[in-house]
């Protein structure tokens, strides 16, 4: 008779997932907010931790009322977190205060050296607002200073450089000049500290949908693009956004954790279903069906493909 022991050890960094702590809203949809950070970062690979900023009642047609917790709840579930197991990368979304601005900026600035990806949740598709100016202001002020990358659409970013933008206006009321374009856009967020922004093409009205990516000192150094697919999404740009972070806790460089992220997302995004009257939601969990219909090709029960990924590199 043989008798197998099994011996407990600690972990080590190789046995275990990078770990990605993400800073949002509860959305009770599970289409957006931590809740999608949650399972995009446990799909591509990372382990999430997650810190709750507000509590929402939504639904998959819009946001009815939030719920903003006290500063000081957000920074003890963080700082919890923090004292326990080592992240990888940081994620932040849906704030909703001042205070939580401040509070998630003190923190991530004892961790310089940490990716700290930004996605400012600033309006529902629908368009309810999430951010008041002051909050944007904070934004602007605290944590984008330190962000590795900014992830936002042109509407978010015209809102975060409202200033900058109110003055092209005079300007142009004056003299004619054109409204800020999407490379002056970017420059002015990476003027206020950000190393890299990337601002997507997914509100322009556009057959396919154009991302650019933009690094300081270096300007557009990607721009990628995707099938635009015909319906409304909740919860793409979580999805994209804790792609990244994910990626770059896993060790891909800014370039490689982008496009990896961007072909999850529109992954996701092709296989989305819709649960409720209002947007389709991704499915983060696509690549396990995958499995069972390569099963199939292997049987010839499948359909078949053209196989055209759907990225074209410009």
């Amino acid at each position: 008779m043989v008798f197998y022991l099994n011996v407990l050890k600690a972990p080590t960094m190789s046995d275990t997932p990078p770990i990605v702590l993400t800073f949002a809203a509860s959305d009770p949809t599970g289409g957006n907010g931590v809740q999608a950070d949650i399972m995009t970062i446990a799909s591509m690979g990372g382990h999430p931790l997650s810190v709750i900023t507000a509590i929402t009642i939504q639904d998959t047609l819009g946001v009815e009322a939030v719920h903003k917790l006290d500063a000081e709840w957000i920074a003890d579930q963080a700082r919890t977190l923090l004292e326990d197991m080592p992240v990888a990368a940081f994620k932040i979304g849906m704030v909703g205060s001042v205070e939580g601005v401040a509070a998630i900026a003190e923190i991530v600035a004892d961790y310089p050296d940490i990716p700290l990806i930004i996605d400012p949740c600033l309006a529902s598709r629908r368009g309810d607002q999430l951010a008041e100016d002051d909050v944007i202001d904070a934004l602007n002020e605290m944590l984008l200073p330190q962000a590795t990358l900014v992830t936002l659409n042109l509407l978010e970013a015209r809102r975060l450089l409202r200033d900058q933008i109110d003055d092209a206006d005079e300007d142009e009321d004056e003299d004619g000049t054109e409204e800020l374009s999407v490379d002056d856009l970017a420059a002015g967020i990476l003027a206020m500290g950000a190393e890299y922004v990337l601002i997507t093409g997914t509100m322009d009205p556009t057959t396919e949908v154009i991302n650019r990516l933009y690094q300081d000192q270096e300007g557009k150094v990607l721009e990628t693009s995707w099938q635009r697919l015909p319906h409304s999404y909740h919860g793409a740009s979580a999805t994209l956004s804790a792609g990244i972070a994910t990626g770059l806790a896993n060790g891909l460089m800014m370039r490689e954790a982008v496009l990896d992220a961007q072909d999850y997302t529109w992954q996701a995004l092709d296989e989305a279903y819709r649960l409720g009257m209002g947007s389709y939601l991704p499915d983060r969990l696509y690549w396990a069906m995958q499995g069972s219909e390569e099963e199939d090709d292997e049987t010839g029960d499948a359909d078949e493909t053209d196989g055209d990924a759907p990225i074209v590199l410009q």
